[in-house]
């Protein structure tokens, strides 16, 4: 079992060591931090989506811009849009599963807002129907996604595709890399 501990450790470092020389994907993260600045100090707002482990995460990464992060701070405008079991169990069994986000980003949101997808494989139909929704409405989309961006690939403005096909090590990097954004965020608007 130690034997297992360990792979599964030095899995998850290999996978963030990539991260650490990957230039371009740091150049992608510095223009979402800058991109996410700019929403919140024009009075737009940053939502997020994500199913299973990923809503956790969205949610998770939406309280720290809400709540806080090191700062005491004005809250920022940021909501997981799963958030609400009687919107998503209505829309769900009234239209579908793949509707859930797009009704949302389709009536509560508007161009400067921005949208952020969690998914390990860049496919999931619900966060893709956002997506075209959000696209159509002007929203600027960022996708966090496995190694080859699934779809979503092509409907990001901005795309973090980590450099795995194991979901638990592209789980970990999306939190690391949504902290190190919601940690220079609140850097650049509450100095």
């Amino acid at each position: 079992m130690k034997e297992s501990i360990q792979h599964i450790i030095s899995q998850s470092i290999s996978v963030k060591l990539e991260l650490l020389q990957n230039i371009e994907l740091q150049q992608t993260i510095e223009s979402i931090v800058s991109v996410i600045t700019h929403s919140f100090q024009s009075g737009f707002k940053v939502q997020f989506c994500g199913n299973g482990g990923s809503a956790a995460d969205a949610q998770h990464l939406a309280a720290e811009f809400s709540g806080r992060f090191y700062k005491n701070r004005r809250a920022l405008p940021s909501d997981a849009l799963h958030c609400n079991s009687s919107y998503l169990t209505a829309v769900a069994n009234d239209y579908s599963y793949d509707e859930i986000y797009a009704r949302l980003v389709e009536g509560t949101m508007n161009k400067g807002d921005i949208l952020i997808g969690i998914t390990t494989s860049g496919n999931s139909g619900n966060i893709v129907k956002a997506f075209e929704v959000a696209r159509s409405k002007g929203i600027i989309t960022i996708g966090f996604t496995g190694s080859n961006g699934g779809k979503l690939k092509e409907l990001s403005d901005f795309l973090i595709n980590i450099p795995s096909l194991v979901t638990p090590r592209i789980q970990e990097s999306h939190i690391l890399i949504g902290h190190i954004i919601c940690e220079l965020v609140e850097a650049a608007i509450f100095p």
